[in-house]
């Protein structure tokens, strides 16, 4: 089974009509000017009026469709902007009144050099309005949690020593594969075609964790405004000071 259809079964069995509901709401006071969502694929998050986005991901949507096939008969968002969300190189510096980024940071092989990234082209005063899955709600429970150390280490060092444990993590406690041969295969395969799996995994306190350790050791310069269980997910909206 693939991360998307992970995902959309994920929001079918936990009836998230209410968790998307506590989005429009959080979204509709704190979102307006001109902003990007990165990597919304079907499940965009609605803006006020007063708010304009620019959908970015890392494909077209018809490759997106070809890479997710179970989503094909989805209506996916028009991308505006074809870049990698971890390093957003097309967009300028300072010039974004807002990112959203709804379960896209897990799925980051360096979510660090993401959050530095989201930052630098966020204006001062601007929103960074983000959302992960709960580990314990999750298809990640098996997993074990992500440590800071992990996050600091990949991206000191950079990601690529750590990146074949995290696929062989994810098809052995996610996809149940036990053939060690099977195992290597899938793992080759998925990283031959840069397959998008949830790299990293959190609960809602390992999270804020994460966000108060990156702010003081990097001396990132960001302030949480809101911090909010919202049933199998967390919501953070960052602001940048």
């Amino acid at each position: 089974m693939s991360i998307a259809q992970w995902e959309k079964q994920l929001i079918t069995e936990d009836k998230l009509d209410i968790c998307l509901e506590f989005r429009k709401y959080f979204a509709n006071h704190c979102l307006e000017g001109n902003g990007i969502e990165i990597g919304a694929l079907h499940n965009p998050l609605p803006v006020p009026d007063t708010a304009k986005v620019k959908y970015v991901d890392r494909m077209t949507t018809a490759d997106l469709k070809w890479q997710y096939p179970e989503l094909a008969s989805e209506n996916l968002v028009e991308v505006d902007i074809i870049d990698n969300g971890e390093f957003l190189t097309t967009i300028p510096d300072s010039s974004q009144d807002f990112v959203i980024a709804n379960h896209f940071i897990e799925h980051c092989q360096d979510p660090i050099t993401s959050l530095v990234n989201i930052l630098r082209v966020l204006k001062s005063g601007g929103i960074l309005y983000l959302a992960i899955p709960d580990q314990r709600f999750s298809f990640d429970s098996p997993r074990c949690l992500t440590s800071f150390e992990h996050l600091l280490k990949d991206y000191q060092e950079g990601p690529e020593s750590s990146k074949k444990e995290h696929f062989e993590e994810w098809v052995k406690l996610v996809e149940k594969v036990e053939d060690p041969a099977e195992v290597e295969n899938l793992v080759n395969q998925m990283i031959e075609d840069d397959y998008s799996i949830h790299f990293h995994v959190w609960r809602s306190f390992e999270f804020l964790d994460f966000l108060f350790s990156v702010k003081q050791i990097l001396d990132l310069r960001f302030e949480i405004e809101t911090f909010f269980e919202n049933g199998a997910e967390v919501i953070a909206i960052l602001k940048k000071e």
